[in-house]
């Protein structure tokens, strides 16, 4: 069934939904008709299940048959922390963490990063990638919008990612743990953290400081993976780790 936000106008009360905005027009341009389903996302992990009930005007008025939680949303809530890359790179990261199951998708400056950001763009940029994450979201069958943002330096990544269940710092070389030892230290895994590399990687001096804030050191195998790629792969073993592929 065709896949909603509440978002943009949007409302559900009662038995009710409205949908409103962007959506209602794609829902005309979808071509849907009286009595056609639809899910409706309250964003929160909350699906309403409805049936087009009426076109007229600027929404489109459904009846909510049934209320019931998403089940896409996995157990661990992962943040993914990327040192930020050139080009459309970011917008494939988001995609594929979004769809992989991610919590939220955060960039941040290191000392390896090609890409500087023009001054004032910031915005405009936060703005497509939080589009790009809410269409990944819809496909996906997801119950939230994961959210995209901007970290001022690699210390903040680390801060946040040391406030989570799970810590992960992924790097290719020196003294690592597996990511299976990582999960395996971790009784409750609820909250998790998998930070990786810009262009290049990370330098020494930053992989050491991560070792130093406690982190997991973690390795991603004999392989070396693109910046696009090594944030998608290690969170997609995560999920597999914490039962969330099953």
């Amino acid at each position: 069934m065709p896949r909603f936000f509440l978002s943009g106008g949007s409302t559900v009360a009662g038995g009710t939904a409205f949908i409103a905005g962007e959506d209602a027009k794609h829902v005309k341009v979808l071509r849907l008709r009286i009595g056609d389903k639809l899910i409706l996302c309250d964003g929160k992990g909350l699906d309403y299940h409805c049936s087009v009930k009426n076109m007229a005007g600027e929404s489109v008025e459904c009846e909510v048959f049934e209320t019931v939680p998403c089940m896409a949303e996995p157990s661990v809530k992962v943040q993914i922390l990327v040192g930020l890359p050139k080009g459309d790179k970011a917008e494939t990261i988001i995609q594929k963490c979004v769809e992989s199951g991610a919590e939220e998708i955060l960039f941040f400056p290191s000392e390896r990063c090609v890409m500087k950001l023009k001054s004032g763009s910031e915005g405009k940029k936060l703005e497509r990638w939080q589009r790009i994450a809410e269409e990944a979201a819809k496909q996906s069958g997801r119950g939230i919008v994961p959210q995209v943002g901007l970290l001022g330096d690699l210390a903040e990544a680390f801060n946040r990612a040391k406030a989570t269940d799970l810590p992960l710092f992924m790097y290719e070389t020196g003294e690592r743990e597996t990511m299976r030892e990582a999960v395996n230290s971790v009784s409750d895994i609820r909250t998790a953290a998998i930070i990786t590399g810009p262009e290049g990687g990370f330098e020494a001096y930053e992989a050491e400081l991560a070792r130093v804030m406690g982190l997991h050191i973690c390795s991603m195998g004999p392989r070396i993976f693109r910046c696009e790629t090594a944030p998608v792969a290690a969170l997609s073993a995560l999920m597999y780790a914490t039962g969330n592929l099953d």
